[in-house]
């Protein structure tokens, strides 16, 4: 698949964010756009204007992994972004189909019975199974009793970008939700350039970018990071405020999905929230017992 777009959007808008201070080089004057000119990226990465100029045209392929360096250097790009250059450039050459992850339809993947036990031991706070695309695929009862709201509208299908951007009730969930919508796209624009084959990924970027203006303007930035722990604030609607803490864990025995879990802060009152939510699940599970029977 030919990602020279990709590239090009990716390495013009790192050159732009680098101020000529940042990069150690004398400001000048008349620069007719932000950020550093290819020249200047060019002579910090040690290669010549013309082979830079190949590069941010979308020509990433049999670039060495010696010049990719340069450039990140270059460019100043963290380790989020360095392995998305690295994976747009393996993706470019094809170097990429033996660690591509194997493309899984979410209707007919099922977690194993003992992921199903391994989720349902953790008792303390939600534990869930995504893929990069943001698609709910397994979870506890208190990750259910959590996401209540984006398994409510049969719309969102379990997906966490659908219910960010589409669903009304994820600014009420989301109390930092400018935040937590930077967050979901750079996950998604993660995903576009470790896995650029997945065609139920371009789907949901085509859906999102039709339908959310502010989708459209965030996957435009083309922002990436890696999201394995933090704090994020939620605002439950059968507990209210909760702060909890999160942990993103890689499986490795199924490449491309990410075990997370929340947790609180010991004492705290979103460590009571999270056993009042406890209490309403248990209350919701026993309602009634096949909700969420696939997950």
């Amino acid at each position: 698949m030919d990602n020279h777009e990709e590239v090009r959007e990716f390495l013009t808008s790192r050159r732009s964010k680098i101020t000529p201070e940042q990069a150690g080089l004398p400001a000048g004057s008349r620069r007719r756009v932000p950020g550093l000119r290819r020249s200047e990226v060019a002579a910090l990465a040690d290669v010549s204007v013309e082979y830079y100029a190949k590069l941010e045209r979308g020509n990433l392929a049999g670039v060495s992994p010696a010049v990719l360096e340069s450039v990140a250097r270059a460019l100043q790009l963290d380790d989020a972004e360095r392995a998305h250059l690295l994976h747009l450039a393996q993706a470019a050459d094809g170097s990429d189909a033996l660690v591509r992850p194997r493309r899984r339809a979410t209707r007919q993947w099922k977690p194993h019975r003992s992921l199903r036990w391994t989720l349902d031991a953790v008792t303390a706070g939600p534990a869930f199974v995504r893929n990069g695309r943001m698609d709910l695929l397994a979870a506890n009862q208190l990750a259910r009793a959590f996401y209540a709201d984006v398994y409510a509208d049969p719309h969102n299908q379990a997906n966490l970008a659908r219910f960010q951007f589409l669903d009304p009730a994820s600014r009420r969930f989301y109390p930092d939700w400018d935040l937590a919508a930077d967050i979901t796209v750079a996950i998604l624009r993660t995903e576009a350039g470790r896995n650029p084959h997945d065609k139920d990924l371009h789907d949901l970027v085509g859906e999102l970018s039709t339908r959310s203006d502010e989708f459209r303007t965030r996957w435009g930035a083309h922002n990436v990071r890696h999201h394995g722990t933090g704090t994020k604030r939620f605002h439950h609607t059968a507990v209210g405020e909760l702060t909890l803490a999160y942990e993103g864990l890689d499986m490795a025995a199924e490449p491309g999905l990410t075990l997370t879990i929340y947790t609180a802060e010991p004492a705290s009152p979103s460590e009571e929230g999270l056993r009042l939510l406890a209490s309403w699940a248990a209350t919701q599970e026993a309602a009634s017992p096949t909700r969420h029977a696939s997950s």
